[in-house]
């Protein structure tokens, strides 16, 4: 009797960490709330996967039941064998035919899906916009070539069109992950590079992950995709192709401290994926190094010793004095270049 409680028990309790677990996500970071073409989709063949399986699993278990019931041992029949069905041919192709249809009922929408998400017609068309994508331990680079922009961990796209992802990797295998509008793409070093492309329905800060286990701060190598109208996009690529990196008169020696340590890895406005990321609009990213809360504080023991919040990263530790790490920050602090996206990432701000 107590093992029977225990195991009684013990399903209430796991059931209830299932309930609980199913109000758990946040907006515009789960593949269960799609706000985008891609992740449509997915949603949907995930819908249709659970249906066959709950189809399955209901008739199975009507099925079990019945038997259980109908063919249970009674009292005197304890030498009773029931009659044997061997071989029926009817119950053979039942038990065939409907995996078979299930299968179907799975597979047409999968690989119309999977054509779907692999098409590149209109890539390359005038007006449709193509970035270069660029993973790296443990941050992430987009290039935008014909608009002569390079940022880093936040990718603008507008809403309502289609946007390419040329992608590749600077070192090992990543995967660029933005669950609420779109699946997973690896990002793989040398010459193989892979596309996909992003579709997002509506205006928003999106959160994007890397999906491939790639060093000690996998976990930590987060990004961000702001989705903003088609006018804003373009008022951001305005104020991104005319960037002034100089500093005021308060924040001078930081610069000066930044062009002799730092610039040789960290650009700021159009230029190749460097040792470390792009530097351009970094005053409006809610989080440095995509993820520590941002401020001047955490910005200086990030400088002096990155090593404590991304083991594995690339970035010497002790380059500067603490010192010259706050005069360093002073000036990032103040590269705030476009105004573009700054309310959706303030709304973020105060939703955490």
């Amino acid at each position: 009797m107590r093992g029977w409680m225990g195991k009684l028990r013990a399903f209430f309790i796991f059931s209830a960490l299932t309930l609980l677990l199913t109000g758990c996500g946040v907006d515009n970071l789960s593949a269960l709330k799609p706000k985008g073409y891609g992740s449509d989709l997915l949603f949907d063949l995930m819908m249709i996967s659970i249906a066959i399986m709950l189809f399955v699993f209901i008739i199975v278990m009507a099925i079990y039941t019945f038997v259980l019931i109908r063919y249970r041992q009674r009292k005197g029949q304890e030498d009773f064998i029931p009659k044997q069905t061997e071989g029926n041919k009817a119950l053979e192709v039942i038990w065939t035919v409907i995996p078979i249809i299930l299968l179907l009922v799975l597979a047409v929408p999968t690989v119309q899906a999977t054509f779907d998400l692999a098409d590149e017609s209109t890539k390359g068309d005038e007006g449709v916009t193509t970035i270069e994508v660029t993973g790296n331990q443990y941050w992430w680079h987009f290039g935008y070539p014909d608009d002569e922009i390079s940022t880093s961990q936040d990718l603008y796209i507008p809403t309502g069109e289609r946007v390419y992802l040329d992608m590749k990797s600077s070192d090992v295998i990543h995967s660029f992950w933005v669950p609420s509008i779109a699946g997973k793409m690896d990002t793989n070093p040398g010459d193989n590079d892979n596309t996909m492309y992003l579709e997002a329905y509506e205006e928003g800060v999106y959160w994007g992950h890397c999906a491939e286990l790639c060093g000690p701060s996998h976990s930590l190598m987060d990004f961000r995709v702001i989705a903003v109208s088609p006018e804003e996009y373009d008022q951001w690529k305005e104020d991104m192709q005319n960037v002034d990196p100089e500093a005021t008169a308060e924040a001078q020696e930081g610069q000066d401290l930044y062009e002799n340590n730092c610039m040789g890895c960290h650009a700021i406005g159009d230029g190749a994926a460097g040792q470390g990321p792009n530097m351009t609009n970094f005053a409006n990213r809610t989080k440095i190094a995509g993820v520590i809360e941002p401020s001047k504080e955490n910005l200086v023991d990030w400088i002096v010793n990155p090593e404590q919040f991304k083991p594995g990263n690339q970035m010497p530790a002790n380059l500067v004095s603490e010192d010259e790490a706050s005069q360093i920050a002073d000036y990032l602090m103040e590269l705030d270049h476009s105004d573009v996206g700054a309310s959706a990432s303030e709304a973020e701000v105060e939703e955490e």
